[in-house]
């Protein structure tokens, strides 16, 4: 099969997978799982791009969470919140200096997954235990992760190569 039809096999069915996952046994949001998913194939897939999309996306997770624990510890204000949001999109930037991060939108997919998290979730960040919206959005962008190295090598496997004809 052509890879572009043996992608289209390996991401449709496990999308099913992930989906059904998600709104049965590992109660997660599919949104941020497909999010992740995308990040591994746009830096590169692979090894590589599994390693460089999830330390991406866990460290704008990381500077969310601790934009939205500077929110809930402000007076939350318009202007309060819109500080702490400058000074978390400025050290998003600051950690794309580093090689292994170098690719600022994967740092702002985990920024925002960890937003819409607590967002959809309702719960603040300072939420304890297994509910904390910044646990659950990184349990997602891992999980993302491992269903674009999945699809990947399952859609490599169902490429047929056609040996080149020397005549």
């Amino acid at each position: 099969m052509k890879q572009s039809d043996a992608y289209t096999v390996s991401i449709g069915v496990l999308a099913v997978v992930d989906t059904w996952i998600t709104a049965t046994i590992f109660p997660i949001p599919v949104w941020v799982t497909f999010i992740a998913w995308a990040s591994f194939f746009v830096l590169g897939g692979g090894t590589a791009g599994f390693v460089k999309s999830v330390a991406s996306n866990l460290t704008g997770l990381a500077i969310s969470s601790l934009t939205l624990l500077g929110i809930a510890t402000t007076s939350n204000t318009a202007l309060a919140i819109a500080i702490c949001v400058g000074i978390g999109s400025a050290a998003m930037v600051q950690a794309s200096k580093i090689k292994l991060l170098d690719v600022l939108p994967a740092i702002v997919w985990g920024f925002a997954s960890t937003v819409g998290t607590t967002v959809a979730t309702g719960k603040p960040i300072t939420t304890p235990g297994l509910a904390n919206p910044a646990l659950v959005a990184a349990a997602a962008l891992v999980t993302g992760a491992v269903f674009g190295f999945v699809s990947e090598r399952l859609g490599n496997a169902l490429t047929v190569k056609h040996a080149r004809s020397l005549g």
